[in-house]
């Protein structure tokens, strides 16, 4: 690379400007909403900033550019994308570029582990370095976190675990992990990826460039993501609830060389919280970094972050979640399926998907309250399910939440919609939500683990 047209300056973008001046790599930024903090950037690396809005911005951008590297939430239909395949300018993608450097590190390329999935990712991520770090490791949790692979490619660690999104492998040219997971496979991003054999193809990128030396853990059971992993040139390791390497038996979880920790002692026992430490267990052992027998403390004081089915107070003997980060039916449906009986608190933005997926367990569902920009698809998927109600704010949603809940009825805000209409991210939409319930009941939330 010579020349770099970065697109897109939220904090991967600016990560991979930053890292390409630092390499002596020459580099044109563009952002359809230029800011100060853009423009400040643009000076301090001493370049070009180009507004995407104005005519022949895409020329500007390209000119005199090998490479372009568009930010992930810019769309394959952007029209510098469009113009930078016509022209033949590569496209890649900023862990594709880090792993490049790395393989190129004086002493040699550190571990990577690779974890994706349409839902389940950051958690599997987090369990995955906090096995490693428990076990004396110097850990970089990358990708599709706070901390872009290139910011953190010369870092003093010892081994990189890579939270890998559709939209980071789409235009991956060489991208590979030592050991990867593919946690599970559900429409999603629709209004990104132009069809989901699209989304599919760009996430069976994990395997792409694998060798026999590398390991591809993958959910038994799961015809597409089992066939992905048949085809890939890697080892391949199964993890599940039964019938695979890694599963339960009993009340354990148990790898090929034995048990491995009680489920009773995981920080939590939900069906996907058991798969998601089975997937992690499966990533570090197969590695070859962590004995399976060493795992079992690591895996009793794991907690999750915040706003995935985080147990927020009992009110009123109703227990109360904030599962604000599912912005899939997909993910929704999860969380649904962790009750046995549920108020729901669902919308948002919708992302094209069919929202009808949520309403597939009906013998769980005691309410829902519909919100958001797209409460009436909400609405229509649960039509002769349940009772249904429309809110108008988050405040309004707790009240009528509290209302259709009984005694030994769980809450959950399990959106199933991205926050962009009412909220910045799924973060702010979950502490708000925890306000609200907080103001309804007039007394503190206690954290549960």
């Amino acid at each position: 690379m010579q020349r770099v047209a970065v697109l897109g300056l939220a904090l991967t973008g600016t990560a991979v400007a930053r890292a390409m001046s630092a390499r002596g790599i020459s580099v044109t930024l563009g952002d359809n909403r230029i800011s100060s903090e853009h423009q400040a950037l643009a000076n301090e690396l001493g370049t070009v900033l180009i507004d995407m809005n104005v005519n022949g911005a895409v020329d500007a951008l390209l000119e005199g550019v090998d490479t372009l590297m568009p930010a992930p939430g810019v769309p394959p239909s952007h029209p510098a994308i469009v113009a930078a395949t016509r022209r033949g300018i590569a496209i890649r993608t900023e862990i594709d570029v880090a792993y490049e450097w790395e393989q190129s590190r004086v002493g040699g390329p550190r571990p990577i582990l690779g974890v994706t999935g349409t839902d389940g990712k950051t958690t599997t991520t987090m369990i995955t370095a906090h096995l490693l770090r428990e076990n004396g490791f110097r850990v970089a949790e990358v990708g599709n976190t706070d901390l872009p692979f290139v910011a953190a490619v010369d870092s003093d660690v010892d081994v990189f675990v890579v939270e890998c999104s559709s939209f980071r492998l789409r235009y991956t040219t060489q991208f590979r992990c030592n050991a990867s997971v593919w946690l599970n496979f559900a429409p999603d991003h629709l209004d990104w990826h132009a069809d989901i054999h699209d989304y599919a193809s760009a996430k069976e990128q994990m395997w792409k460039f694998v060798a026999d030396s590398d390991v591809a853990v993958f959910p038994a059971g799961n015809e597409l993501i089992t066939s992905a992993a048949q085809r890939s040139l890697a080892r391949t390791v199964s993890f599940g609830m039964s019938d695979a390497l890694y599963c339960v038996q009993g009340e354990q979880l148990v790898s090929p060389d034995g048990p491995v920790c009680e489920i009773k002692n995981l920080w939590r026992s939900m069906p996907h919280d058991i798969t998601n430490s089975l997937a992690a267990t499966a990533l570090v052992v197969e590695s070859g970094l962590v004995p399976a027998g060493r795992l079992a403390t690591a895996l009793s004081n794991f907690i999750s972050a915040h706003h995935r089915i985080e147990h927020i107070g009992d009110f009123d003997g109703s227990a109360w979640f904030d599962d604000s980060k599912a912005t899939s039916p997909h993910a929704a449906l999860t969380a649904i399926r962790a009750f046995e009986s549920v108020v729901l608190i669902a919308g948002g933005r919708n992302k094209d998907l069919d929202l009808s997926q949520m309403a597939t367990e009906p013998h769980r569902m005691a309410g829902v309250v519909a919100i958001g920009d797209d409460a009436h698809l909400v609405a229509a998927a649960f039509d002769g399910v349940c009772e249904v109600k429309t809110a108008r704010d988050m405040q309004s949603a707790v009240q009528m939440a509290s209302s259709m809940a009984s005694p030994g009825v769980a809450v959950l805000l399990s959106p199933g919609c991205t926050s962009y209409d009412w909220y910045r991210n799924y973060n702010e939409r979950g502490e708000h939500f925890t306000q609200c319930v907080r103001e309804h009941f007039g007394r503190g939330v206690t954290n549960g683990k």
